[in-house]
């Protein structure tokens, strides 16, 4: 009996072990996604209109989809400043 509990016991030690240190198969592995993660940006609606007025490509998105009256989406396709050569 106390040789069949040593025997369990190391099995699972062994399975625990394997468990850990498996390799995953290439067909399971995806491709690494690159994560970008963007400083936390503070805009806020300040009457801005144009694109003249607008520091970076981010902020101008922000004003054209939070912000009435903007005038930088021109063509209404969701991208402000598309010929504002700063961006």
């Amino acid at each position: 009996m106390k040789k069949l509990i040593i025997f369990a016991l190391l099995a699972f030690a062994g399975w625990n072990y394997y468990q850990k240190n498996i390799t995953t198969p290439a067909s399971v592995v995806a491709a690494p996604q690159s994560v970008t993660t963007q400083p936390a940006q503070s805009f806020t609606c300040d009457g801005r209109q144009h694109c003249s007025q607008m520091r970076s490509r981010a902020e101008a998105e922000y004003f054209v989809r939070h912000c009435p009256n903007t005038k930088m989406d021109g063509d209404h396709d969701g991208v402000p400043c598309e010929n504002d050569s700063r961006f």
